[in-house]
């Protein structure tokens, strides 16, 4: 082996090494596990397939975000509905997706474009079973406080004071 070659090789021995150990030493800090997914959802899977295919040929995928990481530089700012069933509930989400004017019940700071749409045009059973479904959508209750917080600011553009 050439001295060069041994350089390199102690170098890259010498970075595991120093990579190996900060991990141990995160690791063993660590003074909470993990908690894991935050967001679940109670809904069968029939009604997960059916309000499924209505999210997706309503468009709602366009704006919001559901069970997938956002990428904030390719989307509106539109709130993701991940948690959405524990802020809301399955009569409250349904008279918002029947409104002529959702605005009306949940006023949006958003430029016009952004806002949400009426979907008052599908017909009762779609909006039923969109509503059931996102009222399905779950939140665990460490992270729900953090949610309610998130959507209050982003619709008030004031500071949450519970």
């Amino acid at each position: 082996m050439k001295r060069g070659e041994k350089y390199i090789l102690v170098t890259i021995v010498l970075v595991v090494l120093v990579l190996g150990a900060r991990n141990l030493i995160t690791i063993e800090n660590q003074s909470q596990p993990d908690p894991g997914i935050p967001f679940y959802t109670t809904a069968s899977p029939q009604l997960m397939d059916h309000a499924s295919a209505i999210y997706k040929e309503a468009g709602c995928k366009s704006c919001h975000s559901l069970w997938t990481v956002r990428n904030v530089m390719e989307s509106v700012p539109a709130p993701a509905l991940d948690g959405i069933g524990s802020i809301r509930s399955e009569e409250w989400l349904y008279q918002y997706l029947s409104s002529p004017n959702p605005q009306s019940i949940l006023p949006s700071r958003l430029k016009t474009e952004f806002q949400m749409p009426s979907y008052a045009y599908l017909t009762d059973a779609d909006r039923h079973t969109l509503a059931q479904y996102l009222a399905s959508l779950q939140v665990k209750g460490w992270y729900k406080q953090e949610n309610i917080k998130a959507e209050y600011e982003k619709l008030t553009g004031k500071e949450y004071k519970p």
